[in-house]
């Protein structure tokens, strides 16, 4: 009987602790599902490699008690952390929600609240979708570049190197991302080789706008 319950004592742990390990997002979308705008290779060795490895590489630099941290936890305070959790949590975080930003469907667009401060804030559309292309552009090597709502419930365009983002207390400008677009080279290199601009041109036929709209909404309250 105490060998059956230590048994089951040492399964829940073990439950207990894989539960408390950050794991891979399942995506809404097959691989294929992006094209001819991003390649089924690309989506596919961009999510089973490159954001499996920052999970993992994430639950091996974390201690238990640090696994239990929601992961905008980590981010808010990541100046308290190493440079591997640093950029193993920013990665984990940035490709979890960059997988959110794409849809199959080419018709979405913003919400009449998002159309509104956008329209207000960058004239246009158009005009905020060059000034972001030029933000990714003007990055140079790998990074991010974002659309934030900041604390005084504006939007804001920058960028950021590796795997920054604006949730982190080092971040030059802090904000609530509302979209992101991946600058790392794995992201568009099989399909446009150095031709991030034509990348970042494409990329607009897949944006879901109505998740960026959903988040612009929630950082507005």
């Amino acid at each position: 009987m105490k060998k059956i319950i230590t048994s089951a004592v040492l399964l829940l742990f073990a439950i207990l602790q894989t539960q408390a390990q950050h794991t891979l997002p399942k995506l809404a979308y097959s691989y294929n599902a992006l094209e001819p705008f991003i390649d089924a290779q690309t989506m596919e060795i961009h999510y089973n490699r490159h954001h499996q490895a920052y999970v993992t590489n994430l639950n091996n630099a974390l201690s238990e008690e640090q696994k239990s941290l929601p992961i905008t936890e980590l981010l808010a305070n990541i100046s308290k952390y190493s440079p591997a959790i640093r950029n193993n949590a920013g990665g984990h975080y940035n490709h979890t929600m960059f997988w959110t930003m794409l849809t199959p469907e080419h018709n979405t667009s913003p919400s009449k609240k998002l159309i509104k401060e956008i329209n207000q804030t960058f004239t246009n559309t158009d005009t905020m979708k060059a000034m972001l292309n030029k933000a990714g552009l003007g990055r140079f090597g790998s990074g991010w570049v974002w659309l934030v709502v900041n604390p005084q419930k504006k939007l804001m365009i920058f960028s950021t190197p590796n795997q920054d983002n604006p949730l982190m207390d080092i971040a030059e400008v802090k904000g609530t991302p509302i979209l992101c677009i991946d600058l790392w080279e794995h992201a568009y290199y099989l399909k446009y080789q150095n031709k991030r601009g034509d990348y970042l041109s494409a990329i607009w036929n897949v944006i879901d706008w109505n998740e960026v709209s959903r988040r612009y909404e929630e950082a507005i309250r």
